[in-house]
């Protein structure tokens, strides 16, 4: 990897904003959210579970939401919703078009790597309607993960390397500008982003976290001390990019030239991705996992694994559509 600029440093403002659970019965580890504006429905999925989710929400954050579910028989890591209906998704097989909630899936592209190891992970659409997706190294011992992207003939074309647990992905509001983190490393990059021509140029270190103390547990000084690591992400309007940080209890939020503005705490230990909807689309909705966490963490977090939130003043960018 080519480093061509390092994050600046900033002192980062800490933020407790009132966070609303909208969901009674946890998710394992909840990922994936978006907000389908036409439906005035938020979706998501659980990985473990092995089902993708979806609630209707509406202005009172503290109405009684009602979840489907849509059972799969594989684990499902990223999906966006359809420019023509339905929805595209990255199944831990390959990529998959489905146009009735709950109905038959057709295979776009088989996953093209060895699924004993790999499974697909954090993706979303481009500005162009292409759908993205990273894979991560489940034995977590080497970045034998990927980013790929969808073309026209759903083939799957490598984009970039070197990632253990793909995460993060995020473009700017002008399409310019692609974010990528590994999870596992601890690191957000960013390129320059080719828009028609899906070009990446310019890769760059975005923002580097310490890495995780060997001697973290839930409620110890290294955990207070920990700004966890980078998960899912969205961006907003002006450009601010929005990082789940697992294990962190906050989102971190970062100005386009890569200072840490703000810390944003959760309700939880482990945020997983953020997401703006509502009609304004300045709800932030966050999902959340309890997948592995102690019976400590859990007695005193009841709710991990649950979606929240919170209302923002600055609009976050919409969904993009799959157009392919």
């Amino acid at each position: 990897m080519s480093i061509l600029t390092t994050p600046k440093l900033t002192t980062p403002e800490f933020l407790s904003p009132q966070w609303q659970c909208l969901t009674t019965k946890p998710d394992t580890l909840g990922e994936s959210p978006f907000w389908n504006p036409h439906e005035s429905r938020l979706y998501w999925l659980d990985i473990p579970g092995q089902r993708l989710r979806r609630m209707t929400v509406t202005s009172d954050l503290s109405a009684k939401q009602v979840v489907e579910d849509w059972p799969l028989k594989e684990e499902p890591g990223c999906f966006a919703p359809a420019e023509q209906g339905g929805w595209v998704m990255a199944l831990r097989s390959g990529i998959y078009r489905a146009n009735v909630w709950g109905g038959a899936l057709t295979l776009l592209a088989p996953a093209p790597y060895d699924t004993s190891k790999l499974r697909f992970n954090d993706g979303k659409c481009d500005p162009e309607g292409n759908f993205w997706a990273g894979s991560m190294y489940e034995p977590r011992d080497q970045a034998a993960g990927v980013l790929y992207a969808l073309q026209s003939g759903h083939s799957l074309q490598a984009k970039a390397t070197q990632a253990t647990v793909a995460n993060g992905l995020a473009w700017s509001p002008d399409g310019k500008t692609l974010y990528w983190s590994d999870t596992a490393s601890h690191c957000i990059r960013a390129w320059d982003f080719g828009g028609p021509t899906q070009v990446l140029s310019g890769e760059r270190v975005f923002a580097q976290f310490p890495m995780k103390p060997k001697t973290w547990t839930y409620g110890s000084a290294e955990a207070k001390l920990y700004a966890g690591r980078p998960d899912g992400a969205a961006v907003d309007a002006e450009g601010f990019y929005y990082a789940a940080m697992y294990e962190g209890h906050r989102l971190a939020k970062f100005a386009p030239d890569g200072r840490c503005v703000a810390f944003i705490e959760t309700p939880v230990q482990c945020p997983t991705m953020p997401c703006f909807g509502g009609e304004d689309f300045k709800t932030l909705f966050i999902t959340t996992s309890a997948h592995g966490r102690s019976d400590a963490e859990l007695k005193a977090l009841p709710n991990s694994g649950c979606v929240f939130a919170t209302r923002v003043e600055t609009p976050g960018l919409p969904v993009r559509f799959f157009k392919n």
